[in-house]
């Protein structure tokens, strides 16, 4: 039966993919591609340079760039990470306005393969910035365990609903709704969903400082 066009989930050999939604007109893969390949040539770095920076193969770096394949979450974040840049830069469309409204149905969403965790970007995607806003959902049980970002980089996180495990570089703590918590997450982390509900909470993400 006809009907609304489904959001289609592109995934590689990662668990993480990013989320599509053919009723946005945009397509992640091309616009990713295509920052990393505006990086490369301002920093005069070939993609093996790249390669040996994030740790992504040079192949998928090329495949990447041709948007022929689409970026996992963590692939993005390596790369972003090798960079030195927030990952939004690596999302970004370039386009600015004074004034933005983002509507709910309109908005860049990245999921898990699983379907387990979802982040929802509450900001434009259009300009490199040092702060980044978002919605996370995640199901009973579900488990996102994310590698260190760029050095410096905090997280300033709120639970909203349900309650939520945060383990940074071994160590957990319990967050319950309306706790929140402020963690550098240059190391190692962790999110997992301990109660039996979806949570929900909303992750404020500062970096030292943009691209350089």
């Amino acid at each position: 039966m006809a009907g609304r066009p489904q959001k289609q989930k592109i995934e590689s050999a990662e668990d993480d993919a990013l989320t599509l939604d053919p009723d946005r007109g945009e397509n992640l893969g091309l616009i990713v591609g295509q920052n990393i390949k505006r990086l490369r040539s301002r920093r005069d770095l070939s993609l093996e340079a790249l390669s040996k920076l994030s740790g992504v193969s040079r192949a998928m770096l090329g495949q990447i760039e041709l948007a022929r394949s689409v970026p996992t979450i963590n692939v993005v974040w390596k790369i972003a990470n090798a960079f030195n840049v927030p990952f939004s830069t690596l999302i970004a469309s370039h386009t600015t306005n004074l004034v933005r409204v983002l509507p709910a149905d309109n908005m860049k969403v990245l999921t898990s393969a699983s379907g387990d965790f979802s982040s929802r970007a509450l900001f434009p995607f259009d300009a490199e910035r040092r702060t980044e806003f978002y919605e996370i959902r995640m199901q009973p049980g579900g488990i996102e365990n994310a590698e260190a970002h760029a050095a410096g980089t905090m997280e300033n996180m709120v639970v909203v609903k349900g309650s939520l495990e945060i383990t940074v570089d071994g160590e957990a703590q319990v967050l319950s709704s309306g706790d929140a918590i402020l963690f550098q997450a240059d190391k190692p982390h962790s999110y997992k969903n301990m109660s039996k509900v979806e949570a929900r909470a909303y992750l404020v993400m500062t970096y030292v400082e943009g691209e350089h």
